[in-house]
């Protein structure tokens, strides 16, 4: 029970929180922008593709009506939404994660002309008091 308590605790001490509500809200309004799209442009296209007025779209048996074209949309709406968080996403969470295995996420750091002379004039003063520097008597201890 401790262990579960002090995951949550980790968890909510991360800032995941914060992400995963920006990601719900995000998600929400998202999901709304494609429904009204399908509602508004879609549905209407299957309406009229259905026959018009006859069968735009609904049936009627007795008292039942079967409505197929809002399952139409909502099957496009659902495969569009699905769509988008996938490869907007989805995919790239996924590559990502693979480079950070790999390791190929640390790209090398350039050195600077100041840093890269300065590590050339520190290796030579050592190579100077040791002695290793060609003409120069060498100092064994």
């Amino acid at each position: 029970m401790h262990s579960v308590l002090k995951g949550f605790r980790d968890f909510i001490s991360r800032g995941n929180v914060i992400d995963l509500a920006v990601a719900v809200v995000v998600g929400a309004a998202f999901t709304a922008v494609v429904t009204k799209f399908s509602e508004a442009f879609i549905k209407p296209l299957i309406q009229l593709i259905g026959g018009g007025d006859e069968l735009s779209g609904v049936w009627q048996v007795r008292d039942a009506t079967f409505d197929w074209a809002a399952f139409v949309n909502a099957v496009i709406a659902f495969l569009i939404t699905a769509a988008v968080v996938y490869f907007v996403f989805v995919l790239p969470m996924n590559k990502l994660a693979e480079r950070r295995r790999r390791g190929a996420t640390e790209e090398p750091v350039p050195v600077s002309d100041e840093i890269q002379l300065l590590t050339e004039i520190r290796d030579l003063l050592r190579a100077q008091q040791r002695g290793d520097l060609p003409g120069e008597p060498r100092r064994d201890a």
